[in-house]
């Protein structure tokens, strides 16, 4: 594949809080699950316990948390990335390549919701949450970069990536868009807004869907020290937020300079580029923007953790470049 021309817009991002490799308490070691593939890059649960998760080659999964046994439910037929199990039992994914989805897990079928927008292919369809109506609010990363270079979107800071709903008749409106590299989606429970993480942007921005501020975005936390990407409720009703990676210090000086630096960095090879560190860390949010959990261990053993699923107290994790779930639990 040939990789895309970097053209990147100069940022002064402001200065990275501090953080700790690992938390007080520190979060317990994790239990891995492997899978049959690459990138388990987010992870549900189903109404019976069970993980669901896709991996590179397109196949979505069902696990048994307690005995590991895998079955294969379903294909995208693109790149899986989130995920989201609906009230009748299917699960809606987004696919990096071929938009949103729906499938039934009972036949395997896969049916195309939305491949387009305005006429323009939908590409970096990222993650996804459905109401008791069948609205569904769904993110879009980036409209210039594979999934593959998804490290050149975040180094570019164009802001292309995009919030949409789609209406039970099927219609889709574009709520937001200039989002940097917009990720995980969670609706607030009493329906008032919708949160979506800003991976690019270190943020979690709020969108109004009721009252005197409809239509209208926010900032629910800004100056994250670390990448968010997926976000789920927990059963606590916290937003859960998984930390892909710390923020990287030589990014953060690239940005603000000229361009030129960005440019040549991408064409570097990828050992050479900026890179994240190693660590499994999530973050658990209310809605308010406080911080409640701060989790993290060294990523000796896992590491990129793009999902979590907080149930009961267990955190489920995912991963873009794992070839494992992880199972953990929040500290006591």
């Amino acid at each position: 594949m040939k990789r895309r021309l970097l053209r990147p817009v100069r940022w002064t991002p402001p200065p990275a809080p501090p953080r700790r490799e690992q938390s007080d308490p520190p979060l317990p070691p994790v239990r891995r699950i492997d899978v049959p593939g690459t990138g388990p890059e987010d992870v549900v649960v189903d109404a019976d316990g069970r993980i669901i998760t896709g991996v590179s080659d397109g196949s979505i999964l069902r696990i048994d948390a307690t005995t590991g046994a895998i079955e294969v439910i379903g294909n995208s037929g693109g790149r899986p990335l989130g995920l989201e199990v609906c009230p009748d039992g299917s699960v809606l994914i987004c696919d990096s390549r071929r938009g949103l989805l729906r499938l039934d897990p009972a036949s395997g079928q896969v049916d195309v919701l939305v491949d387009t927008i305005d006429g323009v292919p939908l590409i970096g369809a990222s993650n996804a949450v459905q109401t008791g109506d069948g609205t569904i609010y769904f993110s879009s990363s980036t409209q210039r970069f594979e999934v593959e270079d998804h490290v050149g979107d975040i180094m570019e800071h164009r802001g292309t990536g995009r919030l949409f709903r789609r209406d039970p008749d099927g219609g889709v409106e574009t709520l937001l868009e200039g989002l940097q590299f917009a990720n995980g989606v969670v609706l607030a429970p009493d329906r008032s807004h919708v949160l979506v993480a800003e991976s690019g942007g270190y943020c979690v921005t709020r969108y109004w869907l009721t009252g005197s501020r409809a239509g209208q975005s926010d900032t629910l936390v800004e100056n994250l020290p670390g990448f968010p990407d997926n976000m789920s409720l927990g059963s606590d009703g916290l937003v859960w937020v998984s930390i892909a990676a710390p923020r990287n210090p030589l990014l953060d000086r690239l940005q603000p300079r000229p361009v030129v630096l960005r440019q040549v960095s991408w064409l570097l090879p990828a050992w050479l580029r900026p890179k994240g560190e190693r660590t499994v860390w999530v973050m658990a949010l209310s809605f308010d923007g406080a911080i409640v959990h701060d989790l993290q261990r060294p990523g000796d053993d896992y590491h990129f953790v793009t999902s979590v699923w907080e149930d009961g107290g267990t955190l489920y994790l995912g991963s873009f470049y794992d070839t494992a779930i992880a199972v953990t639990s929040v500290p006591s």
